[in-house]
């Protein structure tokens, strides 16, 4: 048994997520708790008292497990030496930053202002955190983007250059045009209607674009990558079928009633079911990125040309549902893998040898590795 002290850097760590998790839900029961007298008078407008309980501890959930999950996956990669060996970790360090900056500058604001019906932080500031929102979830989808690409020829410069793109990229589509308001060209009096909509005694963060601002955002943020993605993992899911009908071809070409297995047969079989794997892991993959951000950016697109009419409460639950892929990612790309899965019981269990790489008669038994259009993935 290790010494208590040994711990204190984690229970620190955890103290610091507990303290910020419990500032913004203080923050929020402090808002609920003022907005009772103004519900007396408002009763058909927002939530009630215990709806807004309930969302706001859905909402605290989502952005804990965000917060934990992206910090735990960039501790994991910069502690252990061979994850820092493998080239796809880079992007999902840097997309495990992106996602915490969604976690900890975008989400909760979203929270306070969906649970109260209300912003109180001013004008500016409601366009930075759009242009930030707008900002980190593209970088976001970038990353996935990159991921997926065929890695095999890749240098340092390459992923350097790729990962600056990541993040330069979408500063042109959210900061630049927002700060510019670019996106309220011809659809002034919109807004202003849409604003009235609320209490008259409250002020909100209303973010509509245009027709040019929708098309050409939810072009570069979304549909452009989302076919890189489609395309990328379609020929990894072609080449492990490639593969795998080749080693079964081999199988039965070689396979006599005087032979026996050979070891090169028993490495072609296992390899067979790791790119099975992998190509199924990528699956899953492509489907949640698809399932969280599909409706949103397609809603973008078709709201501007049916006149607005999309209903509030329809884009704030499309929204929300991107905001969760920003969780998702950290166990999607991270705890489906054995090696990531073992750092972070490392991390969480404060340097305990009992999860250091397992051993069998004293010899290290490396995970399972694949290689699919340049992509190495690390599985078991």
């Amino acid at each position: 048994m290790q010494p208590l002290h040994s711990c204190s850097p984690c229970i620190h760590a955890a103290l610091g997520f507990s303290s910020y998790h419990s500032l913004i839900s203080h923050h929020l029961l402090h808002l609920i708790s003022e907005d009772d007298t103004l519900n007396a008078h408002h009763s058909n407008e927002g939530f009630g008292s215990v709806e807004k309980v309930v969302l706001l501890t859905f909402l605290s959930v989502v952005i804990l497990m965000a917060i934990l999950g992206n910090l735990l996956v960039m501790v994991a990669v910069c502690r252990d030496r061979q994850l820092r060996k493998i080239k796809t970790n880079y992007f999902i360090v840097s997309l495990a930053f992106a996602d915490l900056l969604v976690s900890v500058l975008v989400m909760p604001f979203g929270a306070i202002e969906l649970v109260q019906d209300v912003w109180i932080y001013g004008e500016m500031f409601c366009l930075v955190r759009t242009s930030l929102d707008v900002l980190l979830t593209t970088a976001s989808i970038f990353h996935l983007c990159c991921i997926s690409l065929d890695r095999s020829k890749m240098t340092p410069v390459r992923i350097a250059l790729m990962l600056a793109g990541c993040w330069a990229i979408p500063m042109f589509i959210s900061f630049l045009p927002i700060m510019q308001g670019w996106n309220n060209i011809g659809i002034v009096d919109v807004i202003e209607k849409r604003k009235l909509n609320h209490n008259s005694n409250s002020t909100c963060c209303v973010f509509m674009v245009n027709k040019p601002y929708a098309i050409t955002c939810s072009v570069v943020a979304f549909y452009i990558p989302f076919f890189l993605m489609v395309l990328a993992y379609y020929r990894i899911y072609v080449t492990a079928k490639e593969h795998a009908q080749q080693i079964q071809m081999l199988q039965r070409a070689g396979a006599t009633p005087e032979s026996r297995p050979q070891p090169a047969d028993q490495h072609s079989t296992h390899r067979m079911r790791t790119e099975t794997k992998a190509a199924k892991t990528l699956c899953v993959i492509m489907g949640c990125f698809c399932f969280c951000w599909a409706p949103f950016f397609v809603t973008n697109v078709v709201d501007p040309f049916i006149d607005y009419t999309v209903p509030e409460q329809v884009w704030t639950a499309f929204l929300w549902l991107g905001y969760i892929n920003s969780g998702l990612n950290p166990f999607l790309y991270a705890f489906l893998n054995k090696s990531f899965r073992r750092a972070f019981l490392i991390i969480l269990c404060c340097d305990d040898e009992r999860y250091r790489r397992p051993s069998i008669l004293g010899q290290t038994v490396p995970c399972s590795t694949t290689t699919i259009n340049g992509s190495t993935h690390v599985l078991r």
